[in-house]
């Protein structure tokens, strides 16, 4: 797969770095509307020794926020966004369908559903593996002055 967005210029959109930054490459957008985002869940993440050991799990909490940083892309992609700050601020309907585990790739479609004032953002978020959904949500994002 050929990025629409590397590691790096992700980089330059976010500023979430290691062990923090959560998304590995956009694969598909559509500006200002949509982004479909990759991770690579390797053995390596620094959480996977203290959750579940024998069965390591990515925690269903990281999985809504690597969802957010692709959603972070959509938002910093905005001509007149560019610059600013939006704090992850709310989540509402979110759902864990299976595990995702070290070996995965979790692909996550965020869509834009509203932005109100330049301010307030919502959006809706799905992460899959393999084609089968492994997370749901939606998540709102305010700017942070």
């Amino acid at each position: 797969m050929t990025p629409v967005l590397t590691v790096e210029q992700i980089h330059q959109l976010l500023p979430h770095r290691y062990p923090f930054a959560l998304v590995d490459r956009i694969i598909e957008q559509v500006p200002g509307e949509k982004a479909v985002g990759l991770k690579n869940v390797s053995f390596n993440e620094p959480y996977f020794p203290g959750h579940i050991p024998e069965r390591p799990l990515m925690p269903g909490v990281l999985q809504i926020e690597s969802m957010a940083q692709v959603g972070g892309t959509i938002l910093m992609q905005i001509p007149e966004l560019k610059g600013k700050f939006f704090a992850f601020a709310g989540i509402d309907k979110a759902r864990f369908r299976r595990p995702v585990v070290p070996g995965d790739q979790l692909i996550m479609t965020v869509e834009l559903l509203s932005l109100k004032r330049n301010r307030i953002a919502k959006m809706q978020g799905k992460g899959e593996v393999d084609g089968q959904l492994a997370v749901q949500a939606e998540m709102l994002f305010s700017l942070i002055d």
